[in-house]
């Protein structure tokens, strides 16, 4: 026995050697297919994954090749050195797939960088593990020896979970001349062994019939189960109840309620009395899980619902109904109810993420993968269908990939600096009715890119800086911000190279790159320069980098560094005094000369007023505050010195305040009437220096008065529009041409005082003090005089003065020469 027994078990694992080595495989509409017998142990090789779908070895570590199974438990894994699919656990086909005709186990293979998904499925071949069980190992019958021949009794039938050809294939009867066995199959394709009596019963001969049923499944080899079965013959009642119906079939909705109805059954005994009064009840070996379900009247046979039905956990069930008499002994019939239950749509459908998300750049091009979805939905037919789908305005989308498996992918532009992360809401829906729906939400951040420049906070700036400041200061402080992240939002300063006067700006200023301050790099000098600007440029450290340029004005703000400069009357060609002469016949308001200078300064730092200081009588003469002149305030008498001297000083209107002195000498003489012929006929018979001068003033008058009128004649239009008071024009240009084109005024004018004649040449800024070129011709002095007032800048002062000096009588007078002599005073 023993022998025998360790032959079977060298037999059996050789056929499980012999599955295990010649499995087969196949690829079925792209998937690869493989098929193993169950309970191989874990370890055991199913195929070479990586070689059945074309991949190399290195792939599983390089695009993170792995397995994931849609049955809950990770029954499979790879081996990443050989690329095998081997089993990871051991299998129970029957624990798996009960007693399906096919038990397919789908597997996930995942294989990211670049995502790719593929099916595969490993079938499960069972294997002759299981032998063949009844319920119950003792049966008990009682019957009457009255029952006539051919009478069947239902048995109990044996439950084998192997499949296919391992699963029960035959009953057998030990020998006993009064039964047989007969085996009747029911719907579903289950086997019922049936008691047949073969010959009438004798109680008095046989009280009591032991026999022994077997049941036999077809492996190989052979497995089997038995049953004692104890047959009690019993006198009376001949006759059993009969079912209407030996098959009763209803359906049910899995929602129903507790108490629904079912269906009735009915049975009938033609006996009387107690004989034929029938009781219904579940048969002796109805399952706990039925009987925790449906109820049974009694009296009625009606079958009702008294437990909660889920057609996801079981879709059908059979019965067996028993119908028994109350006589002596009882008699039993037996029926079969199949009640189906019917499908409702109350599982709402599951969403799975089947790879996680991955950032994506907000510059990736749409179809883009971001994730591998599945849905699936508990419920069958239409209320198991179910569609993903995700918000219209969001800027991704699902496309269905192969069964209910779909990807996400990019469907619009990206912006990071909008919007950094998404937490997208994929809504899947069924097709039951009504519909039911499920949620998940997946998050998925957004990579930044180098997109977006530097961003100045003004286009251009201004900047206002005194001049004679010291230098290293700081001038102004720019500042850009950039939208971006990291090293994409690093922003660094620079000055893009430009001239100034002829110089590099950057021998001017400096700027920190790290936070845009910028620095002079000398003191400014506003009489060199006014106005100036700089190129400014942001760049970021992106790859590729982005910049932005801004520009800087710096306007130098004039301080009062200057002290007014006498220009006339010039008391470096007669010594240390000015010296003038008049007549004793002079009345009052007699101009006796004008005194003239202009100051290097601009604005209030320019405004010169002119003061008498001292005077040997200061009754006689009077000095115009704001125009210089020198005038009578009385006739002149006969006891006036002839000897007049006049100490006038001159101050501008700067802080602190810069002043100048000048000292006039009157002479007083009678009879001025012949120098005055004198010096009209000179004037009208000019000399040649005379007319040297007054050749030069006429071109310099007229060169001034073309230009002026070709200025007038481009900008007329603006001109006219800006015009705000008659004789005076202004323009406005934009803020980067201030600087280089400031406004000016022209004015001509022939003023004629008593015996001293001039022409002043106004020209000036609208926003700064009048200049004047005055030209003097007086009976007073042997020369004409050819003085310039506020000239527009101290480069242009010393140049016109430079060719007026070469002009005037008196070369040894020069504005470097009054200079020295007004310091020295």
């Amino acid at each position: 026995m023993r022998r025998t027994k360790l032959f079977k078990l060298h037999t059996l694992w050789q056929l499980l050697w012999w599955h295990h080595f010649f499995f087969l495989w196949s690829t079925i509409n792209g998937q690869t297919r493989y098929s193993i017998p169950e309970e191989m142990k874990p370890g055991s090789v199913v195929g070479n994954l990586v070689k059945d779908l074309g991949l190399g070895l290195s792939e599983i570590f390089d695009r993170k090749l792995r397995v994931a199974s849609e049955a809950g438990k990770q029954y499979f894994t790879v081996d990443a050195g050989k690329g095998e699919l081997v089993v990871n656990e051991r299998i129970d086909r029957e624990a798996l797939c009960g007693q399906s005709a096919s038990c397919v186990l789908p597997l996930q293979v995942v294989i990211e960088d670049p995502l790719q998904l593929i099916r595969v499925e490993v079938e499960i071949q069972d294997i002759n593990d299981n032998e063949p069980r009844f319920p119950s190992n003792d049966i008990t019958l009682e019957i009457a020896e009255s029952t006539v021949l051919g009478v069947r009794f239902p048995l109990e039938s044996a439950i084998d979970p192997d499949v296919g050809s391992n699963s029960l294939k035959s009953y057998t009867l030990s020998k006993d001349e009064c039964f047989n066995i007969r085996v009747k199959e029911v719907a579903g394709g289950r086997k019922v062994p049936e008691l047949v009596l073969a010959k009438l019963l004798d109680r008095e001969k046989k009280a009591v019939h032991k026999l022994l049923l077997t049941a036999q499944d077809g492996g190989n080899p052979v497995r089997s189960g038995t049953s004692q079965i104890t047959i009690k013959v019993i006198d009376s009642n001949d006759n059993v109840p009969v079912f209407e119906k030996s098959l009763y079939k209803a359906s049910v909705p899995e929602n129903s309620v507790e108490g629904t109805f079912i269906i009735q059954t009915k049975a009938t005994d033609v006996d009387d009395g107690q004989n034929g009064e029938i009781e219904y009840s579940f048969g002796s070996h109805t399952p706990d899980n039925i009987l925790s379900i449906f109820s049974i009247d009694h009296s009625s046979g009606t079958i009702s619902l008294k437990g909660k039905l889920d057609f996801e956990e079981t879709a059908n069930y059979e019965i067996d109904i028993s119908a028994k008499d109350k006589g002596s002994p009882r008699m039993e019939g037996h029926c079969t109810v199949h009640i189906e239950v019917t499908d409702t749509n109350d599982n709402a459908p599951e969403i799975i993420l089947t790879s996680p998300p991955k950032p994506v750049r907000e510059d990736s091009p749409n179809g883009t993968v971001v994730a591998l979805l599945s849905a699936r939905d508990l419920d069958s037919g239409d209320n198991g269908k179910v569609i993903l789908h995700i918000p219209r305005k969001s800027p991704f989308s699902l496309k269905p990939s192969f069964s209910h498996n779909y990807v996400l992918v990019t469907s619009g532009r990206l912006d990071r600096e909008h919007v950094s992360d998404y937490t997208i809401e994929i809504v899947a829906t069924d097709s039951g009715s009504p519909p039911l729906t499920s949620k998940k939400s997946i998050p998925v951040s957004i990579t930044d890119v180098n997109d977006n420049p530097p961003v100045f906070t003004q286009p251009f700036y201004n900047v206002y800086l005194k001049e004679n400041g010291v230098a290293g200061s700081i001038l102004y402080s720019v500042s850009a911000s950039d939208l971006d992240l990291g090293e994409n939002a690093k922003i660094s300063y620079s000055i893009l190279d430009s001239k100034v006067q002829d110089v590099s700006v950057s021998s001017y200023v400096y700027i920190n790159s790290d936070n845009g301050s910028i620095y002079s790099m000398h003191s400014f000098d506003y009489e060199k320069l006014k106005v100036f600007q700089i190129q400014v440029q942001a760049k970021d450290q992106g790859s590729p980098s982005l910049s932005t340029n801004a520009t800087v004005h710096v306007f130098i703000l004039d301080q009062n560094d200057n002290a007014p400069a006498v220009i006339y009357p010039s008391s470096a060609a007669l010594g240390s005094l000015s010296h003038q002469r008049m007549p004793r016949s002079a009345k009052a308001g007699h101009l006796v000369t004008k005194v003239t200078a202009v100051d290097a300064d601009s604005g209030h730092n320019a405004w010169i007023s002119y003061k008498l200081a001292e005077a040997t009588d200061a009754s006689l003469f009077t000095v115009n505050l704001y125009t210089g002149e020198v005038r009578t305030k009385r006739a002149v008498s006969e006891q006036d010195d002839s000897s007049q001297r006049l100490l006038i000083e001159i101050k501008d209107d700067g802080e602190p305040v810069q002043s100048a002195t000048v000292t006039v000498s009157i002479l007083m003489e009678d009879a001025l009437h012949e120098p005055i012929l004198d010096i009209r006929h000179k004037v009208t018979e000019p000399s040649k220096k005379t007319g040297r001068i007054t050749l030069y003033l006429i071109l310099s008058l007229a060169s001034v008065s073309v230009l002026s009128l070709v200025t007038f004649l481009i900008l007329a239009v603006k001109c006219i529009r800006n015009s705000r008071s008659s004789g005076s024009c202004c323009m406005r240009r934009t803020d980067c041409d201030d600087y280089k084109n400031p406004n000016r005024n022209l004015q001509i004018q022939l003023n004629t005082d008593g015996p001293i004649k001039y022409v002043e040449v106004l020209g000036g800024d609208m926003l700064s003090q009048s200049q004047s070129f005055r030209s003097c011709m007086s009976p007073m002095s042997e020369y004409s005089d050819f003085t310039l007032i506020k000239p527009s800048s101290t480069t242009d002062f010393k140049e016109v003065i430079s060719v007026l000096d070469a002009s005037l009588p008196d070369s040894t007078w020069t504005f470097e020469s009054q200079q020295k002599e007004l310091h020295s005073i």
